[in-house]
């Protein structure tokens, strides 16, 4: 058993070298696709003459072929530099580390949130099969994972902001706090905080973009528990505790569900890698000052080293959960190992 989990990690782990390579490769090209001057988009309308211009692409290395951009941008990535902001003159790793916790708290909130209603909608729906209540649960299941990210969150603005004014329409806390920020997860940084009315001002600011973020894998977690809760729902060892008389509640959570889990486990960790792509969505359309902002208006800044290195380092999360998914799944399911 320990021989085979060895080779089915090693065999997971070689496949991210060639992945990490395409994604730099990607993320190079893509945005140098993108038309417009990082140098020209620093400078702005104030205009500057033609011989600092010409220094400035020099500096940056903007003034050298393509390949060798990339070739220079790769030896960087070794040495672990990400390469410093064309507009702020600050580096990538520092940015990204002080803003990835607004991402990450937000991913947090979101999967928890469809994983709480998403569970139970499943079990539910596996067990009360073709009845109204199921074709109900799945209705509205298929209803959230078709809608887009970007008009859900207007319209969850448009009904519970602006119409009914219960929740704010941006940002993280009302700026009528100053909470010092020494975690970066700003539910934790307001428990610690002397500011009454704090945490209750980041619960409101977070509602709407937890409920937007969240609302796909909950449609997907939905839909994955009730296809799964069906088969095992069928299976003899159930039967035969339905036969020994067991209640209905430990046939379905004991029995059923912990043996349906298995797949719903890899439907989870392929939606939070999901969520990183989600709330760059969702973070505009609230102002939340996460990764997602961060990286559109790099978009605009034609900040390039802000837009390589922001999304290598999500490819890189997005690997690495996959990875975590696969040598979990691998490590329930003995088969899979094979």
């Amino acid at each position: 058993m320990v021989r085979s989990m060895f080779r089915f990690l090693f065999r997971r782990i070689a496949l991210i070298v060639p992945t990490f390579i395409g994604v730099t490769f990607m993320a190079f090209l893509l945005i140098h696709l993108v038309p417009g001057d990082p140098i020209e988009a620093r400078v702005g309308e104030r205009g500057i003459a033609p011989e600092r211009l010409a220094e400035l692409r020099h500096e940056f290395g903007y003034d050298l072929p393509m390949w060798q951009q990339f070739f220079k941008y790769e030896v960087q990535i070794v040495k672990g530099d990400l390469g410093m902001s064309v507009v702020t003159q600050q580096s990538v790793w520092h940015e990204f580390i002080t803003l990835f916790p607004a991402t990450v708290e937000l991913s947090i909130a979101a999967i928890l949130f469809a994983m709480l209603i998403g569970l139970p909608m499943g079990v539910i729906a596996a067990v009360r099969r073709g009845s109204a209540f199921d074709y109900g649960l799945m209705g509205m299941s298929v209803t959230g994972a078709s809608m887009p990210i970007f008009w859900w969150g207007l319209m969850m603005i448009l009904i519970f902001s602006v119409t009914l004014g219960i929740t704010p329409v941006s940002g993280r806390i009302s700026d009528a706090f100053f909470v010092e920020p020494w975690s970066g997860f700003m539910l934790i940084d307001c428990y610690w905080s002397e500011d009454e009315g704090a945490c209750s001002s980041a619960w409101s600011h977070m509602i709407l973009p937890m409920i937007v973020l969240g609302t796909i894998p909950l449609a997907i977690i939905a839909r994955m528990t009730r296809s799964s809760m069906l088969e095992v729902l069928n299976e003899d060892y159930v039967r035969t505790a339905r036969a020994k008389g067991l209640s209905t509640p430990r046939v379905v959570i004991v029995h059923a569900l912990r043996n349906a889990l298995i797949p719903v486990v890899t439907v989870i960790g392929l939606s939070v890698s999901g969520l990183l792509g989600g709330a760059i969505l969702t973070e505009t359309i609230f102002s939340w000052p996460g990764v997602g902002h961060w990286l559109v208006e790099s978009i605009a800044r034609r900040d390039y080293p802000v837009l390589q290195g922001g999304s290598l380092l999500i490819a890189v999360l997005v690997i690495m959960v996959n990875l975590g998914v696969d040598l979990l799944y691998g490590f329930l399911n003995p088969r899979i190992r094979r």
